[in-house]
């Protein structure tokens, strides 16, 4: 194959199951620090003239990340490398998107603008927060869903039916969840909240019937836990008879794995696109590989094949 693939340190498990679901192995690249911290890297085979792509999202600690991410991208550019695709299955700083008050800045776009900058060609990422992030590029970028291996784990376990309700965390989520209760035969419910602070919220109300189901939360991301778990306390008030959550990625930050803990979650389903560290391990959790997804749509970019029903959720 004409092609090699990179990661950085963000990663490095998924990488490497990317590389083994493709058959091929990862390129030898040393992505260090030097004792000052800063960040050191060398590619330590030819590139010239390949296409590249590397794994690296950008998940805590993000500005650590990206600049590995982009080093690298210099690197191989001036290595002669043909093209570089930047793989970034979770996208930091995907929700400062817009300006949401007065005097603060679109990080999102102004990282679109480095990564650009850096010679990247073209980016391949995962369940971007906001679908216009997009836009921000002025490089093709390909947004991917980690929907199927999350389904199809909720069907193998029985998770589907008339006894299961989909549940949105809150008005934005709403079309996410009703692909989901689609996917699964279930009934959609929306959780009202408003949110008094940042990665501060209150579960109000539940709009739609809970009572004597079995809940199935669907969110984008869970970073500190207080949206979900106060959904989840919302909902069997309401009467449900328990409750599991997913999202595509779990960052976990902050007081993430003690509201988990002392949660009435049964389960929480996420994917690989932030690595879990050894800490953050717990009976609730369970994770999910987008391994196959990300090799699938290298595999046809690489034979130029069209990779357009990897951007719809319920694709097979």
């Amino acid at each position: 194959m004409n092609f090699l693939l990179f990661s950085g340190n963000a990663n490095r498990t998924l990488a490497q199951g990317i590389a083994t679901e493709l058959g091929v192995r990862l390129g030898d690249a040393t992505v260090g620090t030097f004792s000052d911290g800063e960040i050191r890297v060398k590619i330590n085979e030819s590139v010239r003239g390949r296409d590249v792509f590397v794994i690296q999202p950008t998940s805590s600690p993000t500005d650590k990340h990206l600049m590995e991410l982009m080093i690298m991208t210099d690197a191989l550019k001036r290595a002669s490398a043909g093209t570089i695709t930047a793989v970034i299955p979770y996208f930091g700083y995907a929700r400062q998107d817009r300006t949401s008050e007065p005097r603060v800045p679109i990080t999102a776009k102004l990282v679109a603008n480095l990564i650009e900058t850096s010679g990247i060609n073209r980016v391949m990422t995962m369940n971007l927060h906001a679908g216009q992030i997009q836009g921000f590029f002025d490089i093709p970028v390909d947004n991917l869903y980690s929907s199927p291996v999350i389904v199809k784990y909720m069907i193998d376990n029985g998770m589907k039916g008339e006894d299961y309700v989909v549940v949105s965390p809150d008005a934005g989520g709403v079309a996410r969840a009703r692909i989901y209760a689609k996917l699964l035969g279930t009934s959609l419910a929306i959780i009202d909240k408003r949110r008094s602070a940042p990665n501060a919220a209150e579960a109000m109300h539940v709009i739609g019937t809970v009572e004597g189901k079995n809940v199935i939360i669907i969110d984008d991301m869970i970073d500190t836990a207080g949206t979900l778990t106060q959904a989840a306390g919302a909902v069997m008030k309401h009467g449900a008879k328990s409750v599991i959550a997913s999202a595509a990625h779990g960052v976990l930050s902050g007081p993430a794995m003690e509201r988990i803990t002392n949660s009435v979650l049964d389960k929480v389903i996420i994917s690989d696109t932030v690595e879990l560290v050894k800490e953050k391990q717990n009976s609730k959790i369970v994770v999910l590989s987008v391994a196959g997804i990300f090799a699938k749509a290298i595999n046809r970019i690489q034979h130029k094949e069209s990779i357009s029903s990897l951007f719809e959720m319920g694709h097979e």
